[in-house]
């Protein structure tokens, strides 16, 4: 019994040293003339990689914008006469691209038109014009023109009044209305002067063909009258509703005749990423 207690001590020292040499063994690398020693390591290594900077590529959009000029006509004026026995009327609309963005933009026209108030009934003929300029707010998308804009206009008129008939008032009627007094009076080298803002869209419906609506509201700054009436209308302005404010619109197609043309960028993103660290 000693003697295996004895055996069994000495196998078990004799297997710890042989791992012991085991952990210190050399490795033989492919190349049998070279030899390597690996070190138990004791302390871990942090490896920093290099700082890596991508570039995105660039995503830009080249946009070709036209430039030149839009003429038209007011259809509303144009056709009104038709149903209209008190009215004739023409307006010619024009703009012309300045930017990107802005446009100038007139109006020329000729108005006559009968009205009849509850105490006299006159006539107002003569043309007009107005200039000023439009901004586009609309983003358009590519090879897209529609405008939605709002501008200013200066307007001035040169017209006359012919005063058919007038009635007296009568503070107690009684013995009810007077009649009508035929005047028949002209009155020439009237003319008006106004400020208004307009309100427009333009959407093209064929190529190069616009059709339009705008809403315009006007303020008077000078008005010649005649001596005993004053002007219930005045063309291209409209009504007068008995002082310095008044309200217009017009329905419009017009053709968009291209002059030259620009190259824009639509979109542009060259971004660069910051460099990422690894650890």
């Amino acid at each position: 019994m000693r003697h295996t207690l004895k055996f069994i001590s000495s196998l078990s020292l004799l297997f710890s040293m042989f791992l012991g040499y085991a952990q210190d063994v050399p490795e033989i690398s492919k190349n049998k003339d070279t030899t390597t020693t690996e070190k138990p390591q004791t302390e871990k290594t942090v490896k920093t990689a290099k700082p890596e900077i991508q570039e995105a590529p660039k995503d830009s959009v080249v946009k070709t914008d036209r430039y030149g000029l839009r003429v038209g006509v007011d259809l509303y004026k144009l056709t009104r006469g038709l149903y209209d026995k008190d009215y004739k009327g023409v307006e010619f609309v024009g703009d012309w691209r300045l930017t990107k963005k802005y446009y100038l933009a007139a109006e020329l026209g000729y108005e006559d038109k009968t009205t009849e108030d509850d105490r006299l009934t006159s006539s107002a003929n003569g043309t007009y014009i107005k200039a000023g300029f439009d901004y586009n707010f609309y983003q358009n998308w590519l090879d897209m023109e529609n405008l939605i804009t709002i501008g200013m206009r200066g307007g001035f008129s040169s017209f006359s009044q012919e005063l058919h008939s007038y009635k007296i008032y009568n503070p107690n009627p009684y013995w009810g209305e007077l009649p009508p007094i035929a005047a028949d009076q002209k009155y020439s080298g009237l003319t008006a002067a106004w400020i208004e803002v307009a309100l427009g869209l333009k959407a093209q419906v064929l190529k190069n063909l616009f059709l339009g609506f705008g809403v315009q509201l006007k303020l008077l700054a000078s008005n010649k009258e005649p001596n005993n009436f004053e002007n219930l209308y005045i063309p291209g302005f409209n009504r007068t509703y008995d002082g310095s404010f008044g309200i217009g619109f017009n329905y419009t197609v017009s053709y968009f005749i291209p002059i030259y043309k620009k190259k824009t960028m639509a979109s542009e993103t060259a971004k660069k990423e910051e460099p990422k660290k690894k650890k």
